[in-house]
């Protein structure tokens, strides 16, 4: 049996995959195309969401919670499709995990307005995320399966530049398509790359862990999780419209509370739960899980930026994209500097490094009561400086989970993992969508009019000053972030485990 300094137990690894097989360029660009259908076309939402809006004639909370059922879905379930990764093969996983996504895009590009329009676009959307939570866990699970040490590193790397510098494209592919062909090219083409990436991973072996006793699926823990997640959904996005203090908006709290007790009891009292609650105990993946839960969260103030500038600036969807482009660039040019820092200097350091420049980032967004030249000015840096700390983040952070899971649990340890970064997305949307929208539409905050000069028009202030506090919102995160590096990731460097 071997150990990580840091680390659980890592027993002899329990799998069935073929002697001698190591991944390759070709395996690896697959996987990566299949990550882009989620991070690049999927999440492009976040930016054309107001044309979608228009087109398909529905209202803002509904398009607010489109935008995040993706995400919701996918944390919802990614824990489960690594656990059924594990147990049946990954890479059968990550070929139905293709075929939900090219059904998800196909649902939504195709959506008419109306009614059947929203059903299709919702269900779609809900599939676009099982998609996601499919293919996300069982590539990883296959990064940990095939590739060793320093090119494992390379791997995590180039596998960060689909997941990373996908979201950071994202806005700006999806204005710059949508302005060209319409928003339903761009779900048109994820189903393309869809086709390239199912095409690029055949002929792999499969990898699977080997167990032999009989498979019993975790109802009752799934369930629990499902109602915790979807109740605490609606009540962030529909919070406001229905009051915060209504009896249906306490209910559903009620509801969340409950349902989260009678999750972690469940698991708790179950050793093939389909959460292992044991891998908890060791504090490096622990650490890495919940920063990385807290720095996904941040993603909203993309959310909420590009729609500002949009609401109260009259940009298109294109030029706020526009915006972007410095993030997109940064992320990818640099991402690879992450995984030299982390050789260098263990996770920790480049980390909290990374976490602090995002934090950065989100503060010179904050101004929202500059002139809208200013303002694109600030966004243009704040918008590198992101994709800067995510590039040093992304790398450090995922190898130190991935460092830490014994193999055959590989696939349900990544799926926890990659929850994190779902249910971060999806309630750093929520979340500062639903700050944004309550005062927004509202009359804003009126106390910061006394402390702060907005600058030009003053009929788009409600829109400004809620802005301000959304992003408000996700310097917080940032904060947190930090605060769970700093007391769990050990300082300096950790031995490779394999």
């Amino acid at each position: 049996m071997s150990t990580v300094a840091g680390s659980i137990p890592v027993p002899p690894r329990a799998r069935q995959e073929p002697a001698g097989f190591v991944g390759n360029d070709r395996l690896l660009v697959g996987m990566i195309l299949g990550v882009l259908t989620f991070w690049l076309f999927a999440q492009s939402t976040l930016n054309i969401a107001p044309d979608m809006q228009r087109d398909l004639g529905i209202g803002a909370g509904t398009m607010t919670g489109a935008v995040a059922a993706a995400a919701l879905f996918s944390g919802i379930f990614i824990v489960v499709a690594g656990g059924l990764a594990d147990r049946f093969g990954r890479m059968r996983v990550l070929r139905t995990g293709f075929m939900l996504g090219i059904a998800g895009s196909l649902l939504v590009g195709l959506a008419p307005a109306g009614g059947l329009g929203t059903g299709m676009l919702l269900l779609g959307r809900a599939l676009q995320g099982l998609s996601a939570a499919c293919i996300m866990p069982a590539s990883l699970s296959l990064v940990k399966a095939y590739w060793d040490g320093a090119a494992r590193q390379r791997a995590v790397s180039l596998w960060s530049i689909g997941s990373w510098g996908g979201g950071g494209l994202a806005a700006l592919f999806g204005g710059l398509v949508a302005q060209s062909l319409g928003w339903r090219w761009i779900f048109f083409l994820s189903i393309a790359v869809s086709l390239v990436g199912l095409w690029m991973i055949r002929g792999t072996p499969e990898s699977k862990a080997d167990s032999s006793g009989p498979y019993r699926f975790d109802f009752a823990g799934v369930l629990t999780f499902m109602v915790a997640m979807i109740a605490l959904q609606v009540l962030v996005l529909q919070g406001a419209t229905l009051g915060w203090a209504s009896p249906l908006a306490l209910g559903l709290a009620a509801v969340t509370v409950v349902a989260a007790v009678a999750f972690y009891r469940i698991e708790s009292s179950k050793s093939d739960g389909f959460v292992d609650l044991g891998l908890f105990r060791n504090r490096t993946y622990t650490g890495a899980t919940l920063s990385n839960f807290l720095i996904n969260a941040t993603v909203g103030m993309q959310l909420v930026s590009l729609q500002l500038v949009q609401m109260g600036g009259g940009m298109s969807a294109q030029q706020a994209g526009m915006l972007t482009l410095g993030y997109a660039i940064a992320i990818i040019a640099f991402i690879r500097v992450g995984e030299k820092l982390l050789q260098r200097f263990g996770p920790r350091k480049p980390m909290v490094w990374g976490c602090a420049i995002t934090g950065l980032a989100i503060v010179l967004l904050m101004p929202t009561n500059v002139m809208l030249d200013s303002y694109r000015l600030v966004a243009i840096i704040g918008y590198t400086l992101f994709g800067l700390g995510l590039a040093f983040y992304a790398t450090p952070s995922t190898d130190a989970a991935l460092a830490n899971l014994p193999m055959e649990q590989s696939g349900s340890g990544a799926g926890i993992y990659k929850m994190a970064s779902s249910l971060g997305a999806a309630l750093g949307v929520a979340i500062s969508g639903a700050i944004f929208t309550a005062l927004g539409t509202g009359e804003g905050v009126r106390w910061l009019e006394g402390v702060i000069t907005f600058a030009g028009r003053t009929d788009n202030l409600a829109v400004r000053e809620a802005a301000m506090v959304a992003l408000g919102f996700n310097v917080l995160m940032v904060v947190a972030a930090i605060a769970s590096i700093m007391l769990t990731i050990p300082a300096g460097k950790r031995a490779d485990p394999r």
